[in-house]
């Protein structure tokens, strides 16, 4: 009992003492392993495939409100992706969680790797598909006008090629994904860009990373890309792999994200 009212008071200690300093380390508790039941809805965005269905998480009140599109990883519009919309829609986006895989979702490597070179190689139907959801969301009477991407591994990648080659939407933000050095593809980035990678992802080099943001620099795109030590690929979108190392890159990244989205789609 005595160990009861103990953990009570710290907990009420916590509670009552956090300063708003403090609350903003929290991490969304999609990325932690502890997402809560499901509160959005899925939806028909995309006319052009019927099996095409994405999430859409809402935020309270009337709006207007600023809106992300969500990019799933390799595997597809997972739960964990839907969960992380629900978190978005806790900070006062529409946050729609797109689906690129015609509704499938790999069960293994082996599936994941055909579902991206199926849809990497068809290029137009994925920028079509997320024309759509920009679309869409645009159009809604509760939303302010503006939209970003966020995209993770596959589609950190997808956001980049959308940012150069979709329909006018104001900011992309990647993790851990494919990279373009190329100054005049790149040109047609028309917004500011996020950027959080992991050194000891060997899939992405350092030195590649560091071109990129040198590519930008030099074209004039305002960036903030950021290469987080000790970590590897997949850290942010689930900390709970590693929540030891992953849990302060995590909440460093959140931060610089909540920024990025701020300063971008604000009206």
């Amino acid at each position: 009992m005595r160990i009861f009212y103990l953990a009570l008071f710290l907990f009420t200690f916590v509670e009552t003492t956090f300063s708003d300093e403090n609350k903003n380390d929290i991490l969304p508790s999609s990325i932690i392993g502890a997402g809560e039941p499901l509160h959005g809805k899925m939806i028909n965005y995309y006319p052009s495939d019927v099996l095409t269905e994405g999430y859409l998480s809402m935020p309270q009140g009337l709006g207007p409100h600023p809106s992300v599109i969500l990019i799933h990883e390799w595997n597809g519009l997972s739960k964990r992706v839907k969960e992380v919309a629900d978190s978005f829609a806790k900070e006062g986006y529409l946050a729609m969680a797109v689906d690129l895989y015609s509704g499938r979702i790999g069960q293994n490597r082996n599936e994941n790797m055909r579902l991206v070179q199926e849809t990497l190689a068809q290029p137009s139907i994925i920028i079509d598909n997320l024309n759509a959801a920009v679309q869409m969301l645009k159009s809604r009477d509760d939303s302010n006008g503006k939209v970003a991407t966020i995209g993770w591994c596959y589609g950190g990648g997808v956001a980049l090629s959308f940012a150069m080659g979709g329909d006018d939407h104001e900011g992309t933000a990647i993790f851990y994904g494919r990279l373009v050095n190329d100054p005049e593809r790149l040109r047609h980035v028309e917004h500011d860009f996020y950027g959080t990678f992991a050194r000891n992802d060997r899939g992405i080099p350092v030195a590649e990373v560091e071109q990129f943001v040198e590519t930008l620099d030099a074209i004039g795109i305002n960036n903030d890309v950021h290469i987080y030590d000790e970590v590897n690929h997949g850290f942010w979108l689930h900390v709970d792999r590693d929540p030891e190392t992953n849990t302060s890159p995590a909440i460093d990244a959140w931060k610089r994200l909540k920024t990025f989205l701020h300063d971008n789609l604000s009206t």
